[in-house]
């Protein structure tokens, strides 16, 4: 999968939904292609001046791959499209228009503090995975 082997996921650090899902990928990314950075993150924060971002994309989990960058449902689907089998399986929904994609995408987004929760400070990765995290 050539042009996929630098991908860096942005994702909201005090989210617990947003922390399951980060987790939920290193479990299924053996091969190491995604690399993570909370939003509030020093790097996060660089990487969304680079591209142009506000501070309120802190809503979405932002995809970035070299000068290219996916939001909200789109981001979702290019990254399950990098995963292994059957996750891939998921990406035909991209044929679905971004904005009515993004309709569910954003309920779940504008509810998830208030069904999961938030921590009072950012995921801190394990040392074992300390490697996958920008700061």
């Amino acid at each position: 999968m050539g042009g996929f082997s630098s991908s860096l996921i942005l994702f909201d650090g005090v989210c617990n939904f947003c922390c399951f899902w980060v987790r939920f990928l290193i479990r299924r990314d053996p091969g190491k292609r995604f690399r993570f950075a909370p939003l509030q993150s020093a790097a996060g924060q660089e990487t969304l001046n680079r591209l142009g971002l506000q501070a309120g994309s802190l809503t979405t989990m932002i995809l970035v791959e070299g000068d290219r960058h996916y939001t909200k449902s789109s981001a979702a689907l290019q990254i399950a499209r990098r995963m292994r089998w059957p996750w891939p399986l998921l990406f035909p929904l991209v044929l679905i228009p971004a904005p009515i994609r993004d309709l569910l995408y954003d309920f779940v987004a504008g509810n998830r503090t208030r069904w999961f929760g938030r921590r009072e400070i950012c995921m801190v990765p394990a040392a074992e995975l300390k490697e996958r995290f920008l700061d």
